[in-house]
């Protein structure tokens, strides 16, 4: 393997880049259904149908949307305007309106009781990720870290690895990656079979020369969902990387194989290009 294909593949699709416009978890965290429900349970407030029809509109009409939740938070208080602010802070999100969106989530925080640990805790993770896709990475730090605080007093073992997913991303942002795998140790800790918080772990391990653990953590991270086409993705990378070739080959194949039209085939073709063919296989005669 050339040292121009490692420098590549040192720099190719990285899943703790975290904060762009069209990254899931940042533009809603946690999904909108789950997060419906939950906020409707928990605030037992009858206004919770104006909620559900500022979300409708998102699908079809994003500015209206702000424009209605705007118009809400101005006339309402209380449990109201909580809502309010939540639709608000998620059709900024679908507008790449980061600020309003990290804004509208803290006054959600806020105006919660502090009882509702729990919805605090999202919210506060909502404004971390808005934060983080605005490129402040210091700001997305400190809500983050709020987040889980939240979410401890909530005793949320879910919420709390969430929050410590996106603070690693944070951390790695500012450029403490020590930090930052501490973060993502604890996110496992929290919730052993959390996918994303491996397969997180696996890159930056990777990011940071230590590809035996990496290789560790990628190999969980595979064992629990076999058929993500990000993780063999990174299996591939770690692997040619510690001199694996035949096995990166695999790994590239196999993402091309389970999701021929995605991104990650795509950039799993380019990589087999670069690697160039398999020197193991003998050479076949023609046929006669």
């Amino acid at each position: 393997m050339s040292l121009l294909i490692a420098l590549l593949l040192q720099v190719g699709p990285d899943p703790m880049r975290g904060a762009l416009p069209d990254d899931d978890l940042v533009r809603d965290r946690p999904p909108r259904e789950a997060a419906r429900s939950a906020l409707a349970q928990e605030m037992l407030n009858p206004t919770t149908a104006w909620l559900e029809r500022c979300l409708d509109q998102l699908a079809e009409d994003p500015a209206r949307a702000h424009a209605m939740a705007q118009i809400r938070r101005s006339e309402t208080s209380g449990a109201d305007r909580v809502l309010a602010n939540h639709c608000l802070g998620t059709a900024a999100t679908e507008l790449g309106l980061w600020e309003d969106a990290r804004m509208a989530f803290i006054a959600a925080r806020e105006e919660t009781p502090t009882e509702e640990s729990r919805t605090r805790a999202r919210f506060a993770t909502m404004a971390g990720n808005a934060a983080l896709a605005s490129g402040d990475a210091a700001g997305a730090l400190g809500l983050l870290e709020m987040a889980e605080s939240d979410a401890r007093s909530a005793a949320s073992a879910p919420l709390q690895a969430l929050a410590a997913i996106d603070r690693a991303r944070a951390l790695v942002a500012l450029g403490r990656s020590e930090e930052a795998l501490a973060a993502l140790g604890r996110a496992t800790q929290l919730t052993p079979d959390n996918t994303e918080a491996w397969l997180l772990n696996a890159t930056l391990l990777r990011r940071l020369d230590r590809l035996g653990l990496a290789q560790e953590a990628i190999e969980r991270a595979a064992s629990l969902a076999p058929g993500n086409p990000e993780i063999g993705l990174e299996a591939g990378v770690i692997a040619v990387l510690s001199g694996r070739d035949e096995a990166a080959r695999e790994s590239w194949q196999s993402v091309i194989n389970l999701a021929p039209e995605s991104p990650a085939a795509k950039t799993a073709q380019g990589y087999l290009t670069q690697l160039g063919p398999s020197e193991a296989a003998p050479d076949q005669e023609p046929p006669a």
